[in-house]
C-alpha cells in the first residue's frame, strides 16, 4: 500500500496540485475539521459508494490516525483504484481545515 506523509500532502495542496482526497472518518469527526477539498465518505459507506469514484484518478485516503484509511485503501485497491494512505491521519495534519 502506498503512503504519503501529511507534510507532503500539504506541500502538494499549497503548490495548487489537483489532489483527490477522501476522508473516511465519521460525521462527528469531520465536523471538527476536514482538509479543504476532501470528499467525505464514511468508512462504512465506502463499499457502497466506490462505484461513484473515477478509476482514472488517484485518491489520497484520510482518517483520524491512518488505520481506517488503510482498510479503505485495501478495499479500493482490490476494486482496481489507485489509492494512497495518508500516514498518521488527521492527528498528524498541521495544515488548514474547514469546519
Amino acid at each position: 500500500m502506498k503512503t504519503i506523509q501529511p507534510e507532503k500532502l500539504q506541500e502538494k495542496l499549497e503548490a495548487s496540485e489537483k489532489v483527490h482526497m477522501i476522508d473516511v472518518r465519521e460525521a462527528d469527526e469531520v465536523a471538527k475539521g476536514i482538509i479543504p477539498g476532501a470528499e467525505h465518505i464514511p468508512l462504512g459507506l465506502v463499499e457502497f459508494k466506490y462505484q461513484d469514484l473515477d478509476k482514472t484518478k488517484e485518491y489520497v485516503i484520510i482518517c483520524r490516525s491512518g488505520g481506517r484509511s488503510g482498510m479503505a485503501c485495501q478495499f479500493l485497491e482490490g476494486q482496481g483504484f489507485d489509492v494512497t494512505n495518508m500516514s498518521g491521519g488527521m492527528l498528524d495534519w498541521q495544515g488548514e481545515v474547514e469546519l
